[in-house]
This record gives structure tokens, C-alpha cells and sequence, in this order.
């Protein structure tokens, strides 16, 4: 039994000497004045960068005119719809001192009348929102001061599962609060937080009130943004997820450019590469993202993508899933040049991809119908059967008014099943008077009407 503690002890010992020494030869003033191992220079260095967000607005709640018990006799009762004022905590990032930009979640100040925030020094100033992006979960905010710290901005494509890190963020309203952990995983997807996910998954605790907060290297470099947890009851239990510092900026960049995201578009269909459907195409990776199918005239076509191509990487970088690759792409802005590492037939190439625009697929949708306008489609598959996925609806568009959702999945207009983007568009214009959309919503099928 001594042995065993003598062994684990100088385990211990061993991995603590290396992260000491791993950090003092990056340049971090790991000990204190004590000699005392500590973050605290590091932190002391990041904090004042890391911003608390007050929020107050108005938000649309709609109220049954006509109560439940009384349906069968009136029909469905019509909704009222009413106006009612909220308030909110969130946590925020300095990444420009010069320029006063804050980054936060899209989630902390949407539909928000007021954005207050509040630095380390007391100051309390009051914010410009200059854009955001819901499907990224990314906003960009703007405050009128000087004298301002900023976090430095790591590359997040370089991080590894086991890289040290911290969270900064203001939890329950608590402010300044500081957690540490480990990378727990990379690229997560498919968590149905947003319609674009590339997580960075992380036991650091972050709980409510954290989202839009730092996630830092032992550099005190910004590594990601807090976005979200995962937990029964809304509290940490080791699993937390922060979008990627690269994600970010890329999707900041437009933000400032243009106001807006302008997403990339790369025009394929596809899915998870898994063991089984690796073996059948005799390929020696099983984590890929599989193409099943190539939009016609689009930039995936142009750059010489063909379906049955296993994507294995994007601008030398690994991914693991289609999940992975639609999250990285949707972060790029239309134009960008992209290499894809893909193998065929069991050779590996490299094919240059120019980026589509997003936004022609949302005039489209305006060209189907004009109650369509603001959302964007692609083709899918549910239950091995062809439907259309919304994959983005613009908050107050028309799409959003008459009530469709993203990852809303079309599967039929009145009645009639439909297998893609193009069968949608007949199918409307063949119809006249109402259109009843079949909608799959998770576990739910519903009618969304269009008159």
C-alpha cells in the first residue's frame, strides 16, 4: 500500500514539475512573490478584459384567446400576442481596447433595449450592439471608453485535448469568478445549441451567467468564447462549450465589414463517416465527413468536389464529422478560399474551394414564396427518406413570423411529400390558395400555414 502512494506521489509530482516548467519556458510568471505556484499573474493580466453585461428589453409572448377546454367547440383559438419586459446577466470579452469592442453570445443581448456593461474598474458604461449572428450564437457590442484592457487572441485550430485552461466570467451574477480545467474535446456538433457548431468542450465550470465569458490559455490568450453547458438543471456537471477564438474573430471580421455575416456557402449534401460506411468505401480514416450529393453550379461543383468524396480536412486542419465541417465553413465569409484534403477512391487530394454566398439560398427561398423570405433550405435526409432542412431563419423575416425554425425539416406541402429544395418549389407553386407545410420539429410533426 506505501508503494502505491510513493508511486502516485511522485506521478503527481512529476506531471505538476513539467506543467510548471512547460509554463515558465512559455514566458508565464507562473510563482508569485512567495514562490508559490499560481495563476494569479496570469489572471491578473486577463481579467480586467473580461466585461459583466446587464441586459433589459421587451419580448413577444403570445397568450390563447380562447382557453384549452373549449377547443372542441370553438376550433383552434387564436393567439394574442403581447409585449413584456425582461432583464438579464451575461459576461462579455474586450478584444479591441482601441476600438471599444466587446464580444458576447447573440443569446445575452437579443431582442435587448439596454446593454449595460460593467468593467473591473467600477466603470459602468452603456453599449452599441454593431451586429450578431444567431446562428453562431456571436454578437459584437461597442462601448465609448478609454483606458480599456484587451485578451489577446490564441489560435484556436493549435489546441490539443489536455491543454490547460480557465474560464472568466460572471456565473449567477457574481462577478469575476474564475474556474480552471482541461480541453475535454474538440469539434463537438450536433448539441442543437445553434445552427453552426464547432465546440471546444472543456470541465472548466461555467455555469448561467458565464455565456459570452473567456476561456483562456495559460497565456491569458482568449481560446474561445463560453457559449453553453450541459446539465439537468441548468448548473455545471464537467461538460461545458466555448466557440473557438478562430470561429470568432472570423465571424467578428464580417461583422465589422459589413454590419452582418455573410456565409460562406460550400454546396454539398452529406454525413457522418462511420465505420460501416468506411469499410465500404475502403477508406483508412472512419471520422471524415462523407459527400452523398453536389449542388448544381455551386462552388463545391466548380472546385471539382463529386459525390462519394471523403473530406477529411479543411485549410490542413482535421475534422472529424460533416457536423465539424458545416460549423467551420458557415463561420467563413462568402469569397474565402478554402483547401479541402479529400480522399478519393482511396487517393488523397487537395482542391481550393472558393465560398458561395448564403444569401443567394435566402433569395431563393423569397423567389419560392414571399412568406419563405429569410429563411435558407438545404437538401436532407429524415428517416433515410429526401426532405429539406432549414438551416437558417432570420429573427422578425417573414419565415419567422409564420413560424418555421432552424433545423426545421420540410417533409411535405399539403400532404404531398417532398425530397429536396426543388421538389419544395413546385410543390408551392402548383398550389393554390392556403399552403400547409409538414414540418418535423424533433420529435414533433406540425402544420405551418401559409396564406
Amino acid at each position: 500500500m506505501n508503494i502505491i502512494y510513493r508511486k502516485c506521489f511522485v506521478v503527481v509530482i512529476s506531471a505538476f514539475s513539467f506543467f510548471v516548467t512547460t509554463s515558465v519556458n512559455a514566458g508565464i510568471p507562473f510563482f508569485s512573490e512567495k514562490d508559490v505556484p499560481s495563476l494569479a499573474p496570469m489572471l491578473e493580466e486577463a481579467t480586467p478584459a473580461v466585461v459583466s453585461i446587464a441586459v433589459e428589453g421587451t419580448q413577444t409572448a403570445r397568450q390563447q384567446q380562447v382557453p384549452e377546454m373549449f377547443r372542441y367547440f370553438f376550433g383552434n383559438p387564436q393567439q394574442q400576442e403581447r409585449e413584456r419586459p425582461f432583464k438579464g446577466l451575461g459576461s462579455g470579452v474586450i478584444i479591441d481596447a482601441k476600438k471599444g469592442y466587446v464580444v458576447t453570445n447573440n443569446h445575452v443581448v437579443d431582442n435587448a433595449d439596454k446593454i449595460l456593461v460593467k468593467l473591473t474598474d467600477g466603470r459602468e458604461l452603456e453599449a452599441e450592439k454593431l451586429g450578431a449572428d444567431a446562428q453562431s450564437d456571436i454578437a459584437l457590442l461597442k462601448v465609448p471608453a478609454e483606458d480599456l484592457a484587451e485578451l489577446p487572441l490564441a489560435n484556436s485550430d493549435a489546441i490539443r485535448v489536455g491543454d490547460f485552461v480557465v474560464a472568466i466570467g460572471n456565473p449567477f451574477g457574481l462577478s469575476q469568478t474564475v474556474t480552471s480545467g482541461i480541453v475535454s474535446a474538440l469539434g463537438r456538433s450536433g448539441l442543437n445549441i445553434g445552427g453552426y457548431e464547432d465546440f471546444i468542450q472543456t470541465d472548466a465550470a461555467i455555469n448561467r451567467g458565464n455565456s459570452g465569458g473567456a476561456l483562456v490559455n495559460l497565456r491569458g490568450e482568449l481560446v474561445g468564447i463560453n457559449t453553453a453547458i450541459f446539465g439537468p438543471n441548468g448548473g455545471n456537471v464537467g461538460i461545458g462549450f466555448a466557440i473557438p477564438s478562430n470561429m470568432m474573430k472570423s465571424l467578428i471580421d464580417q461583422i465589422i465589414e459589413f454590419g452582418e455575416v455573410r456565409r460562406g456557402l460550400l454546396g454539398i449534401q452529406g454525413q457522418d463517416l462511420d465505420a460501416g460506411l468506411a469499410e465500404a468505401m475502403n477508406s483508412p480514416t472512419n471520422k471524415a465527413a462523407f459527400v452523398n450529393e453536389v449542388t448544381k453550379d455551386s462552388a463545391a461543383e466548380k472546385a471539382g468536389i463529386q459525390s462519394g468524396d471523403i473530406i477529411t480536412g479543411i485549410n490542413d486542419n482535421e475534422i472529424s464529422s460533416f457536423s465539424e465541417l458545416r460549423g467551420k465553413v458557415g463561420s467563413l465569409g462568402a469569397g474565402t478560399e478554402v483547401k479541402l484534403n479529400i480522399l478519393r477512391n482511396g487517393e488523397e487530394l487537395t482542391l481550393n474551394v472558393v465560398l458561395g454566398a448564403a444569401e443567394d439560398l435566402i433569395a431563393e427561398a423569397k423567389e419560392i414564396h414571399p412568406a419563405l423570405e429569410g429563411a435558407t433550405f438545404e437538401n436532407t435526409e429524415k428517416n433515410n427518406v429526401g426532405a429539406v432542412l432549414v438551416t437558417e431563419v432570420i429573427e422578425r423575416s417573414p419565415a419567422a413570423r409564420i413560424g418555421l425554425r432552424t433545423d426545421d425539416v420540410i417533409v411535405g406541402v399539403n400532404r404531398r411529400r417532398v425530397g429536396s429544395v426543388s421538389e419544395l418549389t413546385s410543390r408551392i407553386e402548383d398550389s393554390e390558395g392556403v399552403i400547409a407545410l409538414n414540418v418535423q420539429r424533433g420529435n414533433s410533426s406540425l402544420f405551418i400555414i401559409i396564406r
